[in-house]
């Protein structure tokens, strides 16, 4: 323990020096934009600034690239809350409740618990990354096959259950993801499916593209179709800060969506999404104000998915440096930044790269910090994107989702996909479909499979594979649970 703290004391002088606190602020301040501008995550601008890796020393590029990563992640709530249209797929469950707070004028509020629920939730996350690093790590190994098939698959039914007016539309939503999750190369094979022949969809179709059309590009065509004549009124603030009620109801909530979002983040189990709604579904469930949950808007809604999505970004350093394994596509590219300074992520790391290891983790206590301050005091000049008329606004949403998906692969296809999707996020609204699952089902479709036909190699092909093990046998457990209970209580409440 006291090696560690000396090693912490190390990384903070480190972390500390002019220059690595100037990049540390550059990648916060950039991660922020980001992830305000819907379509530019942190993967993509990270994979642009990767050249960067052949100018500037190890120690502050990957400051640089962190202070991205998490940035995106407090920025990507802002355009959730204030526009429905997330900027990160990590922020989509905060538009369900955020962007209904905004339109009952606690925008304000919505942001600023976001922010702090970042902070609180980066901040013991970090914490928790510099105790219990190696000690995770070595847990998150025994994981196999068969027991990240069945998280994914509690991912799925609690997704399906708790989002939507009925668990069929849920169902229907996570069916269309999956279906969409399954185009392009086999993982197992390797051969094309489900392309028609065209070749731009071989590599299959790109996560934010269709986060940005069910969700930019809907919400802009939605409103243009159906509410163009409403007044924007609605959308009005009355204050920019947390009344001493929300404050009470939202650290209960900071807390568990720390707990849920830290064990999610070190295992290659779908990043941000699944404890965010994870959160989100134990949030709606414990809260003594079910009346505000798609109606005015849950604080609650907000503080948990934040809290959740900023532990897991912050635990997938964990097994990154560990074991040098990336639990997400972000984390997979910063592994390629070390690779390009011929530094191996592995186990070794904290000895042959003591230095880079332990300034990287103080700079994530510095740049929580840096980001609360970047945040908290803009609030109110987020708010006044609100004011923006919306003719423009949405114009403006627009060639920024069109610019950020034309910027992936530099296709004109990937606009007429993007248009599509978009066409299709109007129908699911307006007959009340949930599109969050759409996504869900996407990101974890490829991965489920791959790992269920992983178990069932190692189980000669039989499904006991799935009780035999137990661990797996208990996710079997919790996942019939998440079916069978509501059902049963349903039928007890009738009786």
């Amino acid at each position: 323990m006291l090696e560690t703290w000396n090693l912490l004391l190390g990384g903070f002088a480190t972390a500390g020096t002019p220059i690595n606190l100037m990049w540390a602020f550059i990648g916060c301040a950039v991660g922020t934009a980001i992830g305000v501008l819907p379509g530019l995550g942190p993967a993509v601008t990270v994979a642009m600034l990767l050249p960067i890796t052949s100018q500037v020393e190890p120690t502050a590029s990957m400051i640089f690239f962190a202070g991205i990563y998490y940035g995106a992640m407090y920025g990507g709530s802002t355009t959730s809350i204030l526009l429905n249209t997330p900027g990160e797929t990590g922020t989509m469950v905060t538009a369900l409740e955020g962007f209904k707070m905004a339109k009952s004028g606690r925008a304000g509020a919505a942001l600023a618990t976001s922010a702090i629920g970042s902070f609180v939730a980066g901040t013991i996350a970090t914490i928790l990354v510099t105790l219990f690093a190696p000690i995770v790590a070595d847990y998150a190994v025994l994981l196999g096959p068969p027991e990240y098939a069945l998280l994914m698959l509690l991912a799925f039914t609690t997704v399906s259950a708790v989002l939507g007016v009925s668990k069929v539309r849920g169902l229907t939503a996570l069916f269309i993801g999956l279906a969409i999750g399954l185009v392009g190369i086999d993982q197992i094979t390797g051969q094309a499916r489900y392309t028609g022949g065209v070749s731009e969809l071989v590599d299959g179709i790109e996560v934010v593209l269709v986060a940005v059309g069910l969700f930019a590009v809907g919400e802009c065509l939605y409103t243009a179709l159906y509410e163009g004549r409403n007044k924007p009124e609605a959308n009005r603030l009355t204050r920019a800060h947390m009344t001493r009620a929300e404050w009470k109801r939202s650290w209960p909530a900071w807390l568990r969506g720390t707990a849920l979002g830290f064990p999610f983040g070190t295992i290659p189990a779908g990043g941000t999404e699944i404890p965010t709604f994870l959160s989100y579904g134990v949030e709606r469930k414990l809260s003594k104000h079910k009346e505000e949950f798609g109606t005015v808007g849950a604080i609650e809604g907000v503080a948990g998915p934040e809290a959740a999505n900023n532990a897991a970004v912050t635990a997938t350093l964990v097994p990154l440096l560990t074991l040098g394994i990336p639990t997400s596509v972000t984390a997979a590219i910063l592994l390629s930044a070390l690779q390009n300074y011929g530094i191996n992520a592995g186990p070794q790391l904290f000895e042959t790269s003591s230095t880079l290891v332990w300034a990287l983790i103080a700079s994530l206590y510095i740049g929580n910090v840096m980001l609360l301050v970047l945040n908290l005091p803009l609030v109110g000049l987020w708010v006044k994107l609100l004011k923006i008329p919306r003719p423009q606004l949405y114009a403006g949403i627009l060639i920024f989702a069109t610019v950020g998906v034309y910027g992936m692969r530099q296709s004109a296809f990937d606009l007429v996909l993007m248009l599509g999707f978009g066409l299709v996020g109007v129908v699911m609204r307006r007959y009340d479909f949930p599109t969050a699952p759409v996504i869900v089902g996407m990101i974890l479709g490829p991965l489920a499979e791959a790992q269920m036909r992983n178990a069932l190699s190692i189980g000669e092909g039989k499904w006991s594979v799935f009780v035999e093990r137990p661990m797996s046998a208990v996710l079997l457990a919790i996942v019939v649970a998440v079916l069978v209970i509501p059902q049963l209580l349903k039928l007890r409440r009738r009786a």
